[in-house]
């Protein structure tokens, strides 16, 4: 599934959650979506947690 097709059902779901349940439930259901994004981003490796850390990869 490509970038466009995920970012479409994320839009959704939010449109869902805001027609549904109100202003708090959106910002909750947005917060828990960011909070997926970073944790898929890490698990596929395109985003690096290390200078957060303090951790690096390379040691010299």
């Amino acid at each position: 599934m490509n970038t466009t097709a995920l970012g479409l059902l994320a839009g959704l779901f939010l449109g869902l959650a805001a027609a549904f349940g109100g202003f708090s439930e959106f910002l909750i259901v947005a917060a828990f979506g960011a909070l997926g994004l970073l944790a898929a981003r890490v698990i596929e490796g395109k985003l690096d947690l290390s200078a957060l850390t303090g951790r690096s990869s390379s040691r010299k």
